[in-house]
């Protein structure tokens, strides 16, 4: 049964994807390893490994927002993140 996963150590990351209704398991380290085809992985992650994930059938959705020069570098909460803009995007990410 495919497997949704949300790769974040941020509670308050965990706390906007619970308002939203999203259902994932919140891991704070991805094991590609783990990744299956069919699996969705939700988060900010580096381009190698959404790359990765891709490879192996999963379906990755990046994490997006504009955040404002003043709140770079803090640790958001979930209205935060709502004022921001925050929103999942799918993409396919493919080596070349």
């Amino acid at each position: 049964m495919p497997k949704t996963l949300f790769v974040t150590r941020h509670p308050g990351a965990v706390a906007w994807a619970r308002r939203r209704g999203i259902e994932a398991e919140a891991v704070a380290h991805l094991d590609i390893a783990a990744v299956e085809t069919g699996d969705t992985v939700l988060g900010t992650l580096p381009v190698h490994l959404a790359a990765d994930l891709c490879a192996r059938g999963a379906r990755y959705c990046h994490l997006e927002m504009d955040v404002p020069q003043s709140l770079r570098g803090k640790e958001l909460t979930a209205d935060e993140m709502e004022a921001a803009g925050a929103r999942l995007v799918s993409y396919r990410v493919e080596k070349l």
